[in-house]
């Protein structure tokens, strides 16, 4: 009962197939490719794959991207399935004013780590706790869980590349190599990466006290996303990097899929 787990990004298209098509289960192959790449999977990355049984995907790069995957799943006898967000899912409910429009990679990292909050306390004996959801990519999204699994809401920030190219666009003379996050700096690569590092970090941090505020609780705070490692450096708050968070989500999604 093998399942294929997609995440189309704005960037990039990730994928993991795994045992079985529930929380836990083992992860056999994984791989990444670029957007421009896509057309290309079914004679590259999963010509050799075994046939997976189900697939579950979320897709926020559109529909045409969407429609160039679903070309390349024709390899196997294999029928699409694209994560909407609702109303409910997953152990999860959803605050946004209109549900169907938060993006369905931000709502499939929300069941992920719900996932991980009712694991984490039933292994401790304690009540669930809140959660912080940050995932860091193009753009980066801060999203809130309360105790009871309702989400409240989130911010959307833009990532360290949308950041650099907008200073590199509106102002003269700024066009640097990368630069490196560090306390003082001294030179304007430096200056430019530790900027953009400590507005995310800064947004996360107000959030995390809100939150707290909010549900009486200090929150798990998640990090997911190819650039989650830069903010690792300059936040004292403790934190657990989750690369397969959305991989983690879409396992929840369909095990719950497959009970009804």
């Amino acid at each position: 009962m093998s399942f294929l787990a997609i995440d189309i990004g704005n960037t990039r298209l990730k994928w993991a197939l795994y045992a079985a098509p529930h929380p836990g289960a083992v992860m056999l192959q994984h791989g990444a490719s670029f957007l421009e790449t896509i057309d290309e999977l079914a004679e590259q990355q999963w010509q050799a794959l075994p046939e997976p049984h189900s697939m579950l995907g979320c897709a926020v790069a559109g529909d045409a991207v969407r429609r160039r995957v679903e070309e390349q799943l024709e390899l196997w006898d294999l029928a699409p399935r694209w994560v909407v967000p609702s109303l409910h899912e997953a152990g999860v409910s959803n605050g946004y004013d209109h549900p169907t429009r938060l993006g369905a990679d931000r709502w499939v990292a929300l069941a992920g780590a719900r996932a991980r909050v009712l694991a984490a306390a039933a292994a401790a004996g304690q009540p669930p706790r809140p959660a912080l959801v940050v995932m860091v990519g193009t753009a980066v999204t801060v999203d809130a869980l309360d105790a009871e699994g309702h989400f409240l809401g989130g911010l959307i920030l833009p990532g360290f590349g949308l950041m650099l190219r907008a200073l590199e666009q509106g102002t003269a003379g700024l066009k640097v190599p990368t630069g490196d996050v560090v306390d003082f700096p001294t030179n304007t690569s430096d200056a430019l990466m530790s900027g953009g590092a400590n507005a995310i970090a800064g947004a996360i941090e107000r959030q995390v006290r809100r939150l707290q505020r909010r549900c009486g609780a200090e929150p798990l705070l998640l990090m997911t996303g190819g650039a989650a490692p830069k903010l690792a450096p300059i936040t004292d708050l403790p934190f657990e990097t989750v690369d397969t968070l959305i991989f983690e989500g879409l396992l929840v999604m369909q095990s719950h899929r497959l009970a009804l």
